[in-house]
């Protein structure tokens, strides 16, 4: 083997082990913080037990509602927030495929055609012509990983658009689905105030009948007067929440305000009687807003890398194969062909620390990313928390108003059998139908908030999606 052979040789696997290292640390996922279990207690049908990844998926099932379902699936279809989380999907992964591409050769094509003449007269001199055609080829070894590293980056970058994408899902169901039982709650309420109407206009009408008959005073036809035009007064205030959140779940579902103008007869779904919540080792692996931030601190961590590079010298293989003849007619003959191959070593010198304060900027974002990732961890477990409390809290208390509505109706009907038997005032069937009024229109509200609380759940651990689905083109 000659010497410049083995000068070659040399070179070539001194590259190679330099192409071996990349420039940056290598990316470590952070380690969670030590929560083996919660610390809410399980109660109301709450259990610690293994998640069903299926069942979490698509927990609205589990409310058995066709109604709810149908919604889901109008809004999965329609809403402009997924089309944004999928055109996000879409721009990472174009950009990522411009960074891959820098790890590749280029190759360009060009032709010319040239005239000209020498002489300081207009036509005193020779005309000269020169025609010429070629490829030029170029490319930069990634000798210090810099590349690979956007690539990386890039890579982590697509990653973290795709939970986005995941997040959008888990956000937009549990919306959905509280917006829903939000308006069921107002139908409820409404019923209740209807219903207590016409019993507070019986009474009106009972008080009049004895005043007329010398039974009742004008005072006591005064006081069912107030009380039937105040339960009156609730019912337009009811009536434009339920339009409202009519109207929200028609923005949801990408669709006009008013296109859910009237929801089919039907009461507040109800919670299952067992829910299993798994540990906090299982929620942080499935939520996908900290997957995603755990995905943009690997992305920041390999820019570390592509900033290190930049303050290493790059190499640079260039060559040309070209065409190159005075007359058009020659262009393709074999004394016309040129070639020229080369390679350029860049190395920084002098760029008064910019490349090191550009360094020290991509760790400093490092930072913050590892922050931000260790904040979403954090808020993912207080989410759960809260919503373990309130479920099984909020049960303890509808609890509570179902004895007191029934005892409150109980009263009620008891204060009118013994004002007619003259036993008591007539102030004291209106204390008890205002009673009777307030706890039913308490407990509607409250029947909601468990269905509200057990789908705050529901979205807290994660559900709304399958780790792995790829969102649709």
């Amino acid at each position: 083997m000659s010497e410049h052979a083995n000068m070659r040789a040399v070179a070539f696997l001194c590259v190679a082990a330099l192409a071996g290292c990349a420039a940056g640390p290598d990316y470590v996922k952070p380690e969670g913080p030590d929560a083996p279990a919660w610390q809410a207690p399980m109660a109301g049908g709450l259990a610690a037990n293994p998640t069903d990844p299926d069942a979490l998926a698509a927990w609205w099932q589990t409310l058995d509602d066709p109604v709810l379902a149908d919604l889901i699936a109008r809004a999965a279809a329609g809403s402009p927030d997924l089309d944004q989380a999928r055109a996000r999907v879409r721009e990472a992964r174009a950009r990522r495929g411009v960074t891959g591409a820098n790890r590749f050769p280029t190759l360009d094509a060009s032709a010319s055609a040239r005239s000209s003449r020498a002489g300081s007269g207009g036509s005193g001199g020779a005309r000269t012509e020169l025609y010429a055609a070629g490829f030029d080829a170029g490319w930069e070894l990634d000798v210090f990983g810099g590349i690979r590293r956007s690539v990386e980056a890039a890579t982590a970058d697509l990653d973290a658009a795709r939970e986005g994408y995941a997040d959008t899902l888990v956000s937009l169901f549990a919306e959905v689905a509280l917006n829903y039982v939000e308006a069921r709650t107002f139908q409820a309420r409404l019923q209740v105030a209807r219903a207590n109407l016409e019993t507070q206009t019986e009474t009106y009408q009972l008080a009049r009948w004895r005043a007329e008959a010398g039974l009742a005073t004008q005072f006591d036809v005064a006081q069912a007067e107030a009380t039937l035009e105040s339960s009156r007064s609730r019912i337009p205030t009811l009536e434009a929440g339920l339009v409202a959140a009519r109207n929200r779940l028609s923005l949801l579902l990408g669709e006009p305000p008013g296109t859910v103008a009237g929801l089919p007869a039907g009461g507040i779904v109800v919670a299952p009687r067992a829910i299993a919540v798994g540990v906090p080792a299982d929620t942080l692996r499935r939520r996908p807003d900290v997957r995603r931030a755990e995905r943009q601190l690997a992305a920041q961590s390999a820019r570390i890398g592509v900033a290190q590079a930049a303050r290493l010298p790059s190499l640079n293989l260039t060559g040309t194969i070209g065409l190159e003849a005075l007359a058009a007619g020659d262009l393709f003959t074999a004394d016309s062909r040129t070639d020229s191959f080369g390679a350029g070593l860049l190395a920084p010198i002098f760029h008064a620390g910019a490349l090191k304060r550009g360094v020290e900027v991509q760790e400093a974002l490092a930072t913050q990313a590892l922050a931000a990732y260790r904040a979403a961890v954090l808020s993912a477990l207080e989410d759960v928390e809260n919503a373990l409390t309130a479920f099984a809290r909020e049960q303890e208390r509808r609890g509570s108003l179902v004895l007191a509505t029934d005892a409150a109706a109980r009263a009620a009907a008891l204060a009118l059998d013994q004002y007619n038997s003259g036993l008591i005032d007539f102030s004291d069937v209106l204390t008890a139908e205002r009673n009777l009024l307030s706890f039913q229109d308490e407990l509607a509200q409250s029947n909601g908030e468990v269905t509200s609380d057990l789908i705050r759940l529901y979205k807290a651990l994660g559900g709304g999606w399958t780790p792995g689905e790829t969102p649709p083109a």
